[in-house]
């Protein structure tokens, strides 16, 4: 029987069933539905039932989120997900938890080489990986090599304190300081959030009015981060421009700083919604300024292999290839 696969984020959640054929995994039944129009992962999974008349007896779900203990509380979502409870709502074998960037860390083997876009090539010699990833937060793993083959693991590393690197990176950590509770962590700038608060920021230092776009999304609580970016790419709004290189320059400091967490001679691997839209921007150059901008460690930055993963569908291929390995086991 086929296996649920599930990719739970901040923004929208993700189901589908994995079959298994040949040792490799297929996706059908693929459905998409807004998470904050539900009050449970339960509820959404109903829905897929109801709508797909979907059978399984197992699930494995990624979750934005720390997992202790096959249990979650959604980062970016009012949800408290069990795995123990959705084995017995749904009468399955058994369900599995992890975080998102672990599922996506799975997955990265499943993916054919036309699924990732190159930034950066390398020295191609296997070691140690890591996965940074910029959507609704900004989510991490890790890859340990062990001289055969990848254990991914999670990280919550997109929360640790945002350090400036220069006079109008410290104004800008004293702009969100009082508007944050204190704590600004690096997903508060790179994500889609953090566009929106690099805008803001830099808005107040320009002044000047907002460009047609920006205005409706705020005026209609829209999408600020995808009204930025576009009017950005459209060169319609210098402060969108400068908000969206500041982006990319941030978005190159942190993928840096992991790798080098990591020590990932083995690669360094961008997902989420934001880099396979904005292609362009992260070729730019301000991205790998940001990334090799290491001191002493410059050299050793440019031996990492950089990729941007282009599969929506790699945190459901790595839920499935983590289930099929969590159940040998056991």
């Amino acid at each position: 029987m086929a296996l649920l696969v599930g990719d739970i984020g901040g923004t929208k959640t993700v189901l589908a069933l994995a079959h298994f054929e040949h040792r490799q995994v297929r996706l059908s039944d693929e459905c998409r539905y807004a998470s904050e129009a539900f009050d449970g992962l339960e509820a959404v999974i109903a829905r897929f039932v109801e709508e797909s008349g979907a059978r399984f007896d197992g699930a494995g779900l990624a979750v934005a989120g720390p997992v202790v203990d096959d249990r979650c509380l959604a980062t970016n979502l009012p949800w408290e997900l069990d795995a123990r409870r959705v084995s017995e709502c749904f009468r399955l074998r058994r369900a599995w938890l992890l975080n998102d960037l672990e599922a996506v860390a799975w997955g990265i083997p499943a993916l054919e080489p036309s699924q990732l876009a190159e930034l950066q090539p390398g020295r191609q010699t296997p070691g140690n990986a890591c996965v940074v990833a910029a959507g609704t937060g900004l989510g991490q793993a890790g890859l340990f090599w062990d001289g055969r083959m990848h254990h991914p693991f999670a990280t919550e590393g997109g929360h640790c304190d945002f350090a400036p690197a220069d006079a109008r990176e410290a104004a800008l950590l004293a702009y969100l300081q009082p508007r944050l509770g204190g704590h600004v962590s690096w997903e508060r700038l790179v994500s889609g959030m953090g566009i929106g608060h690099l805008y803001d920021f830099l808005r107040q230092c320009h002044g000047g009015a907002h460009a047609p776009a920006v205005a409706r999304a705020i005026d209609e609580d829209g999408d600020l981060a995808a009204a930025v970016a576009d009017t950005a790419a459209a060169g319609a709004c210098p402060v969108c421009v400068e908000a969206m290189d500041l982006f990319a320059s941030l978005y190159g400091r942190e993928a840096g700083n992991a790798a080098l967490k990591h020590m990932a001679l083995g690669g360094v691997y961008l997902g989420g919604g934001i880099a396979p839209r904005h292609l362009h921007l992260l070729r730019g150059g301000s991205f790998l300024r940001g990334f090799l901008h290491k001191g002493r460690m410059g050299p050793l930055m440019q031996q990492m292999p950089v990729r941007v993963i282009l599969e929506h569908r790699a945190p459901l291929f790595g839920a499935a290839r983590y289930v099929a390995q969590a159940a040998a086991r056991h």
